[in-house]
């Protein structure tokens, strides 16, 4: 279920707000089965990457020790968001992903290796093993993240504003949370999109907690989606974290976008299965027996099964594959060299050659 706020911008016509479903054309097989995979992959890198975090930060739970040092935020259960919105994106589209980035970076192609070198510390990862796992970057494939609170907005408007002016019609897709929709940047940022019909889409996971705080003592709207229409631009809200809704609603906002006929707002309701960070206690939430029975994965295989679409045979195929490659990028980072300490200070700055 989704709720699509009016498109307000001068070329449109204004709408009645409307509830309403997904289409009632189902997807093809094919886009189904692919959504399926994706999330399987980004669900078996999470789990990989909380195995490997959590083997050695004892005795006790030290932080700061082990094979992937310092904190450690992971996505599990927000699958949906990225395998919907990424599905409609090439290479040289842009993303711009939150301090939970792992999920878009695998859906929208990033380097298995070298992200996992990234979050290792090694000197084969994406930034030479300086940035660690909140500080992705890779030229590659236009993706970005970082740790600051609605930081990746404003550098996709830079983006989108190089796309338009070189008359291309790739799009810059910005990522953050339902908390960080509170902030200036995001406001901000949508202002400024809307003035220039940038071609950008706008996305807020909302997994109902900023870190301990949920959002109903923080936000003054029960959407997010609703502040689109402030800006003039459409936004639309999927509900019960649903990876075909996200598809259907990703792909408008994907197709305005490239058309120039600027921004889209979409939210989706989306949920945490773990820690707001490894080590997380959770002791604020309530809903933590309930959660296993929301997981959205389990919950889209039983539709594609009953579909015809899955069996015993071909999960198993699927999930064999993503342990395959990202069993892989583990083994690649473990092998790769720590970067030497006399080189803390390279790539700070571009250095002249003669």
């Amino acid at each position: 279920m989704s709720t699509q706020v009016p498109d307000t911008t001068p070329d449109t016509n204004t709408q009645v707000v409307e509830q309403r479903s997904r289409t009632t054309e189902p997807l093809d097989p094919g886009t189904r089965l692919a959504l399926y995979e994706t999330m399987v992959r980004c669900r078996v890198y999470e789990a990989a990457i909380l195995r490997e975090y959590h083997a050695d930060k004892g005795p006790g739970f030290d932080i700061g020790k082990g094979l992937v040092p310092g904190e450690m935020h992971l996505s599990a259960g927000q699958e949906p968001v990225a395998a919907g919105v990424c599905a409609h994106l090439t290479v040289d589209d842009a993303v711009t992903a939150t301090h939970r980035p792992h999920h878009f970076a695998v859906a929208h192609g990033v380097d298995l290796r070298a992200m996992t070198a990234e979050i290792f510390g090694r000197e084969t990862g994406l930034g030479r093993g300086r940035g660690g796992h909140m500080h992705l970057f890779d030229p590659a494939t236009h993706f970005s993240c970082s740790g600051i609170i609605a930081e990746g907005y404003p550098p996709a408007l830079g983006q989108a504003f190089a796309f338009q002016r070189r008359g291309s019609d790739r799009v810059a897709v910005a990522v953050t949370g339902e908390g960080a929709a509170n902030q200036g940047a995001f406001h901000e940022s949508l202002n400024l999109a809307a003035h220039w019909k940038l071609p950008v889409v706008f996305v807020v996971e909302d997994n109902d907690w900023g870190i301990s705080v949920p959002r109903r003592s923080s936000t003054a709207v029960a959407s997010n989606a609703v502040r689109a229409a402030a800006y003039g631009i459409p936004g639309e809200r999927v509900e019960d974290n649903d990876v075909e809704g996200v598809y259907e609603a990703a792909g408008r906002a994907v197709s305005r976008a490239r058309s120039g006929r600027g921004p889209s707002l979409l939210e989706v309701h989306t949920l945490r299965l773990w820690g707001h960070f490894e080590g997380d206690a959770q002791a604020y939430r309530p809903d933590l027996e309930e959660l296993p029975a929301r997981d959205p994965i389990p919950r889209y295989e039983r539709a594609l099964r009953a579909d015809g679409l899955l069996d015993d045979e071909t999960v198993e195929r699927i999930r064999t594959a993503a342990e395959e490659q990202v069993e892989d990028a583990v083994d690649f980072a473990k092998a790769s060299a720590v970067p030497d300490p006399a080189t803390a200070a390279d790539y700070v700055f571009t250095e002249e050659t003669s």
